[in-house]
């Protein structure tokens, strides 16, 4: 569109802009009637393949999916190796004949073999007839004959656990009166060191200040002093 030549400059460049402005709404409208026309074809012919799907559904291809893979078991883990246990040896108690001075010493032994094998034994008698079969000689042997002859006069065996077996040994084969026993040689004038040595000494010594009881120093020191030889 010509202008006239006496129109203002401002009002002919604000024209050609307003001019430039239409042509390019112009050419967006093609740009989205385009788009729309394609937009719209493509709809058209999806639902003409689902109009005819649905006339014959023979014509959906199922793609081929393969199986799905066979798992197999989990490989079971080798048990871990048992760390066997060995068990020490075990020296079974001496015979015991009876004397007190020994009773200790036997009955230690007997209580120390049943606890490190504890599952050799069925019930509590036989751990008892256990011990008894060291009862081999003197007051030991006769005393336990004399319990066998309880349980023919009873018909019952006169201990039923261990404890009363330990209680029933206390009585007949430990020292009567350690106490009064142990005073008596540390108070007396025939306690000496005589052929022992230094240290076998110490330890006869050791033994008598535990089951005296003595406990002071000074005393303690006297006792031992008195019983060394001259010469020590």
């Amino acid at each position: 569109m010509s202008l006239p030549p006496d129109t203002p400059q401002g009002v002919a460049d604000a024209l050609g802009y307003l001019q430039h402005y239409l042509q390019k709404l112009t050419e967006r409208q093609h740009v989205s009637e385009n788009n729309i026309n394609t937009t719209l074809a493509a709809l058209a012919t999806q639902l003409q393949q689902l109009t005819q799907l649905v006339a014959n559904p023979t014509l959906l291809v199922v793609p081929n999916t393969p199986p799905p893979p066979v798992l197999s078991p989990p490989t079971s883990l080798s048990p871990a190796p048992t760390v066997r246990h060995v068990r020490p040896k075990l020296s079974s108690p001496p015979d015991f004949s009876g004397e007190r001075h020994n009773g200790h010493a036997f009955l230690n032994s007997c209580s120390l073999y049943i606890c490190l094998a504890l599952e050799q034994f069925c019930d509590e008698q036989e751990k008892i007839l256990w011990a008894l079969t060291f009862f081999k000689s003197g007051h030991a042997a006769k005393w336990s004959k004399n319990v066998f002859r309880q349980e023919i006069d009873t018909g019952v065996f006169p201990m039923q656990t261990w404890g009363d077996f330990e209680q029933q040994f206390q009585v007949y084969f430990f020292p009567v009166n350690v106490e009064a026993d142990a005073i008596n040689t540390l108070e007396g004038t025939s306690y000496h060191q005589g052929g022992w040595t230094v240290d076998d000494y110490l330890d006869s010594f050791r033994t008598l200040v535990s089951d005296a009881g003595y406990t002071d120093p000074w005393t303690l020191v006297v006792k031992f002093r008195q019983g060394l030889k001259l010469g020590i």
